[in-house]
C-alpha cells in the first residue's frame, strides 16, 4: 500500500483527532492537509505510517494552538476526493464533543494529552514523545485536564449520586433494562494504564456493550467519593484497587473511567449509599 492509500485510510481518524483538539472542523481539515503536505515532502523512511501521521497531525495542532496568528496552508493540494458524508458526520461529532467538555479551559499540552489518551486511548509514552516530555508528565497533564473539565460536566441533570447509586444497584441486581436506561447511547468506558494492568478493559463504547459488561458485575464495588464526586471502587483487603469514576450528563452516565493510579486511590473516601457530599 503506497503513502496516498494509507493517508486516505487514516484521514477520518486524523480529522477526529485534529477536530477534538482544535474544536473547529475547518481548521481540522487544514491541519490534516498540512500533514499530507509533510508526508508528500518527506523522503525519510517511515516504519509506521499511521503513527507518523498521528504525531505530525498532533504537533501541527499544538503549533496552531500556540500560534498568535493562523498558520497559512500551502497551495499544494492534498489528494482529490469526493465529499464523504461519514467524514462530515465525524467532524460534526468532533465539534459537539469538544464544546461539551469546554476544552478552552485547558492549556495546549493538557488538551493534547487529554484528547489523545481519553478519546483515542493513545498510551502515555507515545503522548510524551509527541509533547517532548516524559510519560509521567503526560499522565499529569491528562489528570489535570480531567480535574478542570469534570466540575462543569457535573452540573447537568439529576444529582450525580442518584444516578451512580441507581446504576450500581441495577448492576448488582442484574437489571439489564435499567442499566440501559441509565446509560447515554454513546457512553464510553476507559481504563487508565494502572487499571488495565489490574485487568480492566482499556476501552468499551456504546450503551449495549457497557450494560452487558456491568450486568451483575458490580457486587464487589462499594460507594466512594473520588475528588469529592460520588463514584464507586473495588476494594481488596480493605484497600481500594480500582475506582469507577462516573461522568453524568443530563441524568445519564456518559462515561466511566477505571482509575487505579495510586495518586487517585490514596484520596478515595468511603461513603454511604445515597450520600451526596464528602
Amino acid at each position: 500500500m503506497d503513502k496516498t492509500e494509507v493517508f486516505e485510510r487514516e484521514r477520518p481518524r486524523l480529522l477526529r483527532i485534529a477536530g477534538r483538539i482544535l474544536r473547529d472542523g475547518a481548521e481540522a481539515e487544514d491541519i490534516v492537509q498540512q500533514a499530507w503536505l509533510r508526508l508528500h515532502a518527506t523522503e525519510a523512511a517511515i516504519d509506521n505510517l499511521p503513527a507518523w501521521l498521528t504525531t505530525v497531525t498532533t504537533r501541527l495542532c499544538l503549533d496552531r494552538l500556540r500560534a498568535e496568528k493562523p498558520i497559512l496552508v500551502d497551495d499544494l493540494e492534498a489528494p482529490s476526493r469526493t465529499a464523504d458524508p461519514a467524514d462530515e458526520l465525524a467532524l460534526a461529532d468532533t465539534v459537539g464533543i469538544a464544546l461539551q467538555v469546554v476544552l478552552d479551559r485547558l492549556t495546549p499540552a493538557e488538551r493534547v494529552a487529554f484528547v489523545l489518551h481519553d478519546s483515542f486511548s493513545i498510551d502515555f509514552p507515545t503522548i510524551a514523545a509527541i509533547l517532548g516530555s516524559t510519560p509521567a508528565a503526560a499522565r499529569k497533564l491528562a489528570s489535570r485536564a480531567r480535574s478542570k473539565i469534570r466540575p462543569q460536566s457535573q452540573e447537568h441533570g439529576r444529582a450525580d449520586w442518584k444516578v451512580v447509586d441507581a446504576f450500581l444497584a441495577a448492576s448488582r441486581q442484574g437489571d439489564f433494562e435499567q442499566l440501559v436506561k441509565l446509560l447515554a447511547p454513546d457512553v464510553l468506558v476507559v481504563g487508565d494504564d494502572a487499571a488495565i494492568a489490574e485487568g480492566t478493559p482499556s476501552r468499551i463504547e456504546g450503551r449495549t456493550a457497557v450494560a452487558t459488561m456491568f450486568n451483575g458485575a458490580a457486587k464487589a464495588a462499594l460507594p466512594v467519593f473520588i475528588d469529592g464526586r460520588a463514584g464507586a471502587a473495588w476494594f481488596h483487603r480493605g484497600a481500594p484497587r480500582v475506582a469507577f469514576d462516573f461522568t453524568v450528563l443530563d441524568g445519564v452516565v456518559s462515561r466511566i473511567d477505571f482509575r487505579a493510579d495510586p495518586a487517585v486511590l490514596e484520596h478515595i473516601i468511603r461513603r454511604e449509599a445515597g450520600a451526596s457530599r464528602a
